[in-house]
């Protein structure tokens, strides 16, 4: 492997890293998982793991509501894991939830709720986001040796297929099956029959049904299996004698033959089967038995790397320059034509902006500017689509792109940001976006407007001689060089149509030449 290719996933080839603290938090929907680490060079050093089995998945109702008690429980769980990382710098610390987060309708007063308790935010992530970050756990947790590899997850709510080689990911998949949801709905009083067996074999293979050919037709080397419920039956087939470090099919039908034989799940005595995962472990048995039948694989290796080691390299990876969400901002601004010398344009200008704010307004956060130019090189992707609106297509296609290294949180803001960028400021739809600090977004916007404004003509030959840029309590201060304004009047009735507008919501934009009579306006 070239150097090159190594550093085109996060965390693949970094050369020799400072040995810093670092930790993720996997809130799945049947375990929480905490991993504490340092990087040793281009090895992962582990310091502490904790887990508890929350089994958030199991607390959400028929309305898809999480429970009280299963919310308290789950709080409790954090306020533990909080004080093994209260000291770490925030930069240092990724939280995520998975699938029951993100199908939980009150999801969001959970989230609010855990930031508090962890004082870290905590980051809802998709699916396929999530098939990411399993890969990128397991392959570095993995020999390299060159194979084309399946991965395969089973979590409480999800399972996860990758196919990949080395540390990139290639086809990925998320699919709506958990051991926690499968146990529920087949298992629910904890009788193990054939019927119940067979029936939860065949809803996870109408599951597996739509991805299964395009899996097939383009092949692996080894198929890999990693997390909790994939571990648990290595761990009861080598017991059993049946397989030492590998699940083969046959093992794995008679753990089976046995569930069954056993009839009841408070009756299992399975050799290292631990009792709080024996109610789940049915539902899971089930599901990779579908996925041996609908892939044919005859065995499967396992690897402790999963999830929260992936977070750990993908987090190593925004800390030196290999972060994967600069690709996909670069992909999408090819993948939809956006026009390259425009959105740089902007983005200078918008980066000036804030760099001359930025202490006065507090936004000293990192994710600051990151935002500001993703949102610059991004804010015409739907012109794509239609000049008409596009600053509303713009918005959708970010809301529901698949945007590899973005979190859900991370898409809504740019979403926001892109809507925002021209034409009104609607109120009505600003209270839609969920944000933990509406008020550090609202500032991007104007500055991203300002920008955008300042280059409509698309001269990028021109750029806007701006001679002082003040931070007003409540808004911004532009001063242009000479009389600039006085010789570019449609210029000067866009920032005078901006700084009504913005005086609505309260925010002010004044702005005047540098020499001359002032041109003016002003939020009250």
């Amino acid at each position: 492997m070239t150097d090159s290719e190594q550093a085109s996933e996060p965390g693949s080839h970094l050369g020799t890293v400072p040995a810093a603290t670092v930790a993720a938090l996997d809130l799945g929907s049947n375990s929480f998982h905490m991993i504490v680490a340092r990087f040793a060079g281009n090895r992962l050093m582990v310091l502490d793991r904790l887990k508890d089995m929350v089994r958030l998945a199991a607390g959400l109702d028929r309305q898809n509501r999480l429970s009280p008690e299963v919310m308290q429980r789950a709080l409790a769980s954090l306020e533990r894991m909080a004080q093994r990382i209260r000291d770490l710098p925030e930069a240092n610390v990724r939280v995520v939830g998975t699938n029951t987060l993100r199908k939980a309708r009150n999801g969001a007063e959970f989230v609010e709720r855990a930031g508090a308790v962890l004082g870290r935010e905590v980051e809802i992530i998709s699916g396929r986001e999530e098939a990411r970050l399993i890969y990128l756990g397991a392959s570095h947790a993995l020999e390299d040796n060159m194979e084309r590899r399946l991965v395969v997850d089973i979590g409480g709510g999800s399972t996860e297929l990758v196919l990949g080689h080395q540390f990139q990911p290639e086809t990925m998949d998320s699919l709506y099956m958990g051991c926690v949801s499968m146990s529920s709905e087949f298992f629910p009083t904890g009788r193990i029959t054939a019927a119940a067996m067979k029936a939860a074999e065949l809803a996870a293979r109408q599951e597996l049904e739509p991805v299964v050919e395009r899996y097939r037709s383009r092949g692996w080397d080894s198929a890999i299996g990693a997390s909790g419920t994939i571990l648990a039956i290595q761990d009861v087939v080598a017991a059993q004698g049946w397989s030492s470090e590998r699940i083969t099919a046959d093992a794995l039908k008679k753990l089976k033959a046995q569930l069954i034989s056993h009839g009841q799940v408070d009756k299992l005595a399975l050799p290292r089967l631990p009792g709080q995962r024996a109610p789940v472990f049915p539902g899971g048995v089930a599901i990779l038995t579908a996925v041996f039948k609908a892939l044919g694989i005859d065995q499967m290796q396992i690897t402790s790397g999963a999830l929260r080691e992936g977070l750990l390299w993908d987090l190593l990876g925004r800390q030196h320059q290999s972060d994967i969400r600069e690709q996909t901002v670069t992909d999408l601004s090819a993948r939809y034509h956006v026009d390259p010398e425009q959105a740089l344009a902007v983005r200078e200008t918008a980066l000036q902006l804030l760099a001359a704010v930025a202490e006065p307004w507090q936004l000293t956060d990192p994710e600051m500017p990151q935002l500001l130019r993703w949102a610059s090189q991004l804010h015409e992707i739907g012109m794509d689509i239609a000049y008409s609106q596009y600053h509303k297509h713009g918005s959708y296609l970010l809301q529901n792109l698949e945007m590899p290294g973005f979190s859900r949180t991370e898409q809504h803001k740019l979403a926001l940001l892109v809507r925002l960028h021209r034409r009104k400021l609607p109120r009505a739809e600003l209270e839609t976006f969920p944000l933990e600090k509406p008020q550090e977004l609202m500032q991007l916007a104007l500055l991203l407007r300002c920008a955008v404004v300042l280059h409509r003509a698309r001269n990028q030959t021109q750029a806007p001689p701006l001679a002082r840029i003040k931070a007003l309590p409540n808004g911004i201060h532009l001063d242009f060089t000479g009389r600039w304004l006085r010789h570019h009047p449609l210029t000067r009735l866009d920032l005078a149509d901006e700084a009504r507008a913005w005086a609505g919501l309260g925010i002010g934009l004044t702005f005047a030449d540098a020499e001359g009579s002032s041109e003016n306006a002003a939020a009250g």
